[in-house]
């Protein structure tokens, strides 16, 4: 065990919201946030129209970019988009009902590892993973057993019944 392992330094949201930079803070942990690739922001602004679009008509469902979720004293992370119900705070506090991570190689294991596991033990119904270099998307919704990657697009929000093409940001 190396010494920065065996001496862990914790912050709160209260540090966190000090700091330059973008940084996620998940149980007291820092995480620098790398500059998005172009690449990733195209998928970013695509989905996010494609989604409003498709939600527009489900007046309760909102789509948000890069927007900071407040989840205890010591987290607070920002996907790149997500999807909540419900009044529109002043701040996100609530679990989103979708959340989509645009996937890049310093974000990887990130994407797939930690957030994925923290995103299922706060119940987030759907997790969605967008590889842009690859073009292809992983969905997931959380069942009794955790994620279990999902084959079809179809997506219920509150009442709001949607198919989601996401192969279509890749056009």
């Amino acid at each position: 065990m190396g010494l920065a392992e065996k001496y862990p330094e914790r912050y709160t949201v209260e540090h966190w919201k000090t700091w330059e930079g973008d940084w996620e803070l998940i149980e007291g942990v820092p995480y620098a946030m790398a500059s998005p690739r172009p690449i990733n922001q195209v998928i970013v602004s695509r989905l996010a129209k494609l989604l409003g679009n498709l939600l527009e008509e489900c007046e309760i469902c909102h789509v948000a970019v890069e927007l900071d979720w407040y989840i205890s004293p010591n987290t607070v992370v920002r996907p790149d988009l997500l999807v909540f119900c419900g009044e529109i705070p002043e701040r996100l506090e609530k679990k989103p009902n979708l959340i989509i991570e645009v996937v890049s190689p310093e974000s990887k294991l990130r994407d797939e590892g930690l957030k994925f596991e923290l995103y299922q033990w706060l119940g987030v119904k759907y997790y969605v993973l967008v590889y842009p270099d690859e073009r292809y998307v992983k969905v997931f919704e959380l069942t009794d057993a955790g994620y279990r990657e999902k084959r079809d697009r179809l997506f219920v929000f509150e009442g709001c019944e949607r198919e989601l093409p996401f192969e279509e940001v890749f056009r």
